[in-house]
């Protein structure tokens, strides 16, 4: 089970920041927190506010008019794309018969834009690479929550005990693991591509 942002999708926050920043924001910084969502971005990953709702909310942080476009670009500054290998290791994955699913905070501005295009990017679909989706938006929950890691193995099908997570922030490893979870921990150097070597 696979998050996605530092893991199959290469991110940088200070993409984001910046393009916040360019746009009038005074403390871009703190509106993109690394690893724990919070304020506004928060009740957007969380699907508490629609994304039409979002951006009125946080219109007057810019200081300056700005529109649903630039907003939504500047989010999408957030993500850099996935690498085609990481695409073909997954589909590998799942021809070698392991289950591989996604559990991923995330936003419908980034998901039914970037990401989807992401995915069909070889051509195909999201379907066409995981057994199962379960967005924090969609479920209401963020991670560490452990909430929305039970739903996950309901709505999959899976044991805890028999599946590995795999995330890039700390706080959710540790999350899965008290939960029974295995979990492993991306980063530079245990990348996905070395993690999940067949």
């Amino acid at each position: 089970m696979f998050d996605l942002g530092g893991v199959i999708m290469d991110i940088d926050r200070s993409r984001a920041v910046r393009a916040f920043a360019e746009l009038g924001m005074a403390d871009a910084d703190a509106f993109f927190d690394p690893y724990l969502q919070r304020g506004y971005f928060l009740k957007l990953e969380e699907g508490q506010v629609s994304a039409e709702e979002f951006r009125r909310d946080i219109r007057p942080l810019f200081g300056r008019p700005v529109s649903d476009e630039e907003i939504d670009r500047g989010l999408d500054r957030f993500l850099i794309g996935i690498p085609s290998e990481r695409l073909v290791r997954l589909k590998e994955l799942r021809a070698a018969g392991h289950g591989v699913y996604l559990l991923s905070n995330t936003n419908p501005i980034m998901w039914n834009g970037f990401i989807l295009n992401e995915f069909r990017k070889l051509g195909g679909d999201i379907g066409d690479y995981f057994d199962g989706v379960v967005t924090s938006f969609s479920a209401k929950i963020c991670k560490p929550d452990p909430r929305i890691f039970r739903l996950a193995a309901e709505k999959f099908g899976i044991t805890p005990e028999t599946t590995t997570f795999y995330d890039d922030g700390p706080a959710n490893c540790r999350a899965a693991l008290e939960l029974g979870f295995k979990a492993e921990l991306v980063d530079e150097e245990n990348n996905f591509m070395k993690l999940t070597e067949l």
